[in-house]
């Protein structure tokens, strides 16, 4: 979720210089020791913005952690498009296990997971992120539905959760541990159940728009 912050002049300046450097050093730590551990006076360590402005913009620990975990709504990011739906709910699987099991990557993730748990804010600013992360993966169903792979009147975004559902069950429910197998076996059912018209409003679905 972290944003590097490359040496391009952004929009807003040393203001917005600032809060990346904030936010940037919020998730570094938030991976390295938790939420528990985390501090304003750590974060104004090792941002280099006076722990004052860290205080007047986000309050405390808690709105830093929030904000930062908001950043993953502004990279770039857009699920892939394999030709398939069941291809491309693969590709989004296998990603969620690289992520989440990847040494030197998976401790951030896990650790804003367990945030979520700790804190409303965090919980409700990993809310959003996932809010932002489904409607551009429901890309991946609206293409299917254009090729006539799926029924119109798909939800895209309930095949999306029930791809993504399992790998999150086994890494944090189950604790089993996921591998790329898994993530082609959950992506599979998905697909196959959107094709079958089950995440479609007669067949209980919602169909909502992505959301």
């Amino acid at each position: 979720m972290a944003t590097e912050i490359s040496g391009t002049k952004r929009p807003g300046g040393r203001t917005e210089r600032t809060r990346l450097a904030a936010l940037d050093a919020t998730l570094a730590l938030l991976g390295e020791r938790g939420y528990a551990e985390l501090t304003v006076e750590a974060v104004a360590e090792r941002s280099g913005v006076h722990k004052t402005t860290l205080y007047r913009r986000w309050e405390s620990a808690e709105g830093l952690v929030a904000a930062a975990l908001l950043m993953g709504a502004e990279q770039e990011w857009a699920v892939p498009d394999t030709g398939s739906l069941e291809g491309d709910l693969r590709a989004v699987n296998l990603e969620l296990v690289r992520y989440f099991t990847t040494p030197g990557e998976r401790e951030l993730p896990t650790a804003s997971i367990s945030a979520a748990f700790l804190s409303p804010r965090a919980a409700e600013a990993l809310r959003e992120f996932y809010v932002d992360r489904h409607a551009r993966s429901a890309a991946a169903v609206t293409r299917a539905i254009e090729r006539g792979e799926v029924p119109p009147g798909t939800d895209p975004v309930e095949a999306v959760r029930v791809a993504c559902g399992p790998i999150f069950y086994r890494l944090f429910v189950s604790r089993e541990g996921v591998t790329p197998a898994d993530a082609g076996v959950a992506a599979a059912a998905a697909a196959a159940a959107a094709k079958a018209g089950v995440f479609t409003a007669t067949n209980g679905g919602t169909a909502s728009p992505p959301a």
